[in-house]
């Protein structure tokens, strides 16, 4: 198999991979940028987009993770043994136990913050890691609050549900109890 490189003569091939699918705005800008360093003649910089990866889904979602990570302060590039872009381990991470949920807080290099949940509704559940896709807070207490009020969510959405056994009432309001608790100690503390 042929190496994937992109060239000065890459762009009916680019043409052709944007007309047959359906592109995220993200991979549209990407390609726009490809575009322009063919046009400008720049096989540095399309060198350097090559190096996202082995194919043209690899390089739009390497790089724009890669660029993810720079908002919090991440600047490495490295990639895994399959060729996905690595994804960098967050700062100052903290685990937060509210019954069987959890949530996961940390902060890049530059000092934003993210948090991740993992909920357990009693047999039913959802998670999601931490990561440069979570939304970005600029201080440990604005990312905890906004964990603590998006868990009281999907707890609450479930009150009362009539699937007891995926959807535990018990767990539910014990996850609740627990997340009202931390949210005044975290109103005590800051009056402190």
């Amino acid at each position: 198999m042929e190496k994937f490189e992109l060239s000065l003569r890459s762009q009916p091939i680019i043409d052709a991979y944007m007309a047959e699918h359906h592109l995220m705005p993200y991979e549209q800008a990407i390609f726009t940028e490809i575009a322009e360093a063919i046009a400008a003649g720049d096989t540095d910089k399309l060198g350097w987009f090559s190096g996202f990866g082995d194919c043209f889904r690899a390089v739009t979602m390497n790089l724009n993770q890669h660029r993810r990570a720079l908002e919090f302060g991440f600047t490495e590039i490295a990639f895994t043994k399959y060729g996905w872009f690595a994804s960098p381990e967050f700062l100052d991470r903290e685990t937060i136990k509210l019954e069987q949920s959890e949530i996961r807080i940390g902060r890049g290099p530059n000092g934003i913050w993210a948090y991740a949940l993992s909920c357990s509704y009693g047999t039913a559940g959802s998670s999601g890691p931490l990561g440069v896709f979570c939304t970005k807070y600029p201080h440990r207490d604005a990312a905890l609050s906004a964990a603590l009020a998006d868990m009281k969510t999907q707890m609450t959405k479930y009150l009362g549900n009539s699937d007891t056994m995926n959807y535990k009432q018990d767990v539910l309001l014990k996850t609740l109890k627990a997340i009202a608790a931390l949210q005044v100690a975290q109103v005590q503390f800051s009056l402190f």
